[in-house]
């Protein structure tokens, strides 16, 4: 694999299917995937930026930013979340999801969104500018994250601005239930 060779590009509908062959190659259960496909259908996750990565043909990863919003903020402004980011076994630890994640961030912030959230590996995240225990800066999980995994529960501005707004984050519908919040 020639790292140059990896292309990026915005999904379709028609890939569809490459996005849950790379989603079920990438964890060990198809519970991944499942929740891509609702994030995919769910108008409450819009605007989202779904982003594919491929080697020739090859699907070879995948990422997902969802919308969110700051619980009972009607001027709360465009934010994201991260979930999930995904590369098949063969081409896991070659930068692949580095690359993903920095397009990603690159395109949310083209459509406008100040603030981005993950919750993740917190050895790998804030390499991309994610800052650990998002909670300590004022955002809340949308369900409750055991305290020794807090610095799991990451947030990023993408903009120069003071971060403000700050509360409870809530997720798209399908994101928003308790079993995707245990780090």
């Amino acid at each position: 694999m020639n790292f140059e060779n990896i292309q990026i590009r915005e999904t379709k509908d028609t890939d569809f299917n490459d996005i849950m062959e790379v989603e079920k190659q990438a964890f060990v259960e198809d519970s991944e995937a499942e929740l891509t496909a609702q994030l995919l259908n769910d108008k409450s996750a819009k605007p989202r930026i779904s982003l594919i990565a491929f080697d020739g043909n090859k699907a070879v990863g995948h990422i997902l930013f969802t919308k969110t919003t700051i619980e009972r903020n009607d001027i709360c402004p465009l934010m994201h979340i991260l979930a999930p980011l995904a590369v098949i076994p063969e081409y896991q630890k070659q930068g692949i999801g580095g690359k993903l994640v920095r397009e990603g961030l690159k395109r949310i912030k083209e459509i406008g969104s100040e603030i981005v959230f993950v919750l993740g590996h917190t050895e790998y995240y804030p390499k991309y500018g994610f800052i650990p225990n998002a909670e300590r800066l004022g955002y809340s999980a949308p369900n409750p994250i055991p305290t020794e995994v807090a610095d799991a529960w990451m947030v990023q501005p993408l903009t120069s601005k003071v971060l403000s707004n700050f509360g409870k984050v809530i997720c798209a519908d399908m994101l928003n239930k308790p079993e995707y919040w245990q780090e």
